[in-house]
């Protein structure tokens, strides 16, 4: 069996990092593990050392700040020493066998996630399983994890798959790729900084790249859910309360996804993303409209042609939550206009529902199988709005 790097940032989760370690350490073949300790201050690196693992690698960020997922995962992939990296969080616990599951659907251009068990703190799924064997560490029973886990398929008292395969097309982690095939895609984008949104970024990208994902219903994690930081006590959070911290991130990055693709997140129900085409889109508002109309606006477009009085308003209330430049973005009305598809919205017609047109414009066009590059340009009403289409060339993303 080929050796795996499993890759781990954490930030004040050693009693999750521990377990974690531990299941690892339990699997037959002694992989090595990279921990990226993140500015955590709970005794963490202290625990590090005193470990004397040789297949242990580390990486310290002493703080105070702390670097985040995207980062810190980056770092930890780069400096792997094994072709196989495993993208495995803190707050997970390897159930036995789960290396050999993995490894046996994995080649290059595959990605293979493994199934996840968690206690009843979010919705159940398709792709994964509700289990209650503890919500926190002090609650949780290895042995019984793992004699669950191991008992024949058929048998009482054991785990059950849920579906007829064992192999269904989805991705989320914990997730193993070759090393080669993740630097090709450039890692995650520091756009999504320090986290939230970013793994979904992320896989898009796999699939854009042409990369096969797979989920193994018989590799198995236990997963405590959301303790890097939603969750996360040390930021404010407990189980099953948002911190503060993940409520602004995953405001702020949910922005950052819509600005990137143009849509929000979507995915089937097996957790393979959906990707509608991104076009280059204009708005332009015209009447009476303030910040909080042009906040709702702003991310669906490439550019938005505004009355001159909001823009230096807006880009400064709202440029801090992202990397890219407001002022290329955000323009006045009388400046020239060089986008793909115009949209002209009347501010005294504007209705929830010529939103909604805006927010699914691409997958509209993407399914409007009539309209060809003979009919371009062309102009036509949809609700209140007026557009302009001048060019259907679906953008790269990368």
């Amino acid at each position: 069996m080929e050796k795996i790097t499993f890759v781990i940032p954490s930030r004040n989760n050693l009693e999750f990092l521990q377990l974690a370690y531990k299941s690892i350490r339990n699997l037959e073949i002694k992989h090595e593990i990279l921990v990226l300790n993140d500015a955590s201050t709970d005794g963490t690196q202290e625990w590090i050392d005193s470990l004397g693992d040789e297949n242990l690698i580390t990486h310290h960020n002493p703080g105070p700040e702390r670097i985040g997922i995207v980062g810190m995962f980056d770092k930890g992939i780069e400096m792997a020493r094994t072709e196989i990296i495993f993208a495995f969080h803190s707050d997970m616990v390897a159930a036995p066998d789960l290396d050999k599951h993995i490894l046996k659907h994995l080649k290059k251009g595959t990605v293979v996630s493994a199934t996840r068990v968690e206690p009843p703190l979010h919705p159940d799924g398709p792709e994964k399983v509700l289990y209650d064997f503890g919500i926190e560490v002090e609650d949780f029973d290895y042995d019984k994890f793992c004699d669950w886990v191991t008992k024949p398929i058929d048998s009482e008292g054991g785990y059950q798959p849920k579906h007829d395969t064992l192999v269904t097309e989805g991705i989320f982690a914990p997730w193993c790729m070759y090393k080669e095939d993740f630097l090709a895609v450039g890692g995650h984008d520091e756009l999504f900084a320090p986290q939230s949104k970013e793994d979904s970024d992320l896989f898009n990208r796999f699939i854009l790249n042409g990369y096969k994902v797979l989920q193994t219903w018989e590799g198995l994690v236990y997963h405590f859910t959301s303790r890097g930081s939603r969750f996360n006590k040390h930021a404010g959070g407990a189980a099953g309360q948002d911190s503060e911290e993940w409520q602004y991130t995953t405001t702020k990055n949910g922005r950052n996804f819509v600005r990137k693709w143009g849509h929000f997140i979507k995915h089937d129900e097996f957790m393979k993303p959906i990707i509608p085409p991104k076009y280059d889109i204009g708005i332009i508002v015209k009447g009476k409209t303030n910040l909080t109309v042009l906040m709702g606006l702003e991310p669906w477009s490439n550019n938005i042609y505004v009355e001159p009085h909001l823009i230096n308003s807006y880009i400064k209330m709202e440029q801090s939550n992202t990397i890219l430049d407001l002022k290329e973005r955000v323009l006045p009305l009388d400046n020239e206009k060089n986008n793909h598809i115009l949209i002209e919205i009347d501010m005294g017609k504007f209705t929830q529902q010529d939103f909604e047109n805006i927010s699914n414009l691409s997958e509209i066009l993407a399914g409007d199988d009539e309209l060809t590059k003979e009919d371009l340009p062309c102009k036509f009403e949809l609700g209140n709005l007026k557009i302009e289409i001048f060019n259907l060339e679906k953008e790269i993303i990368k």
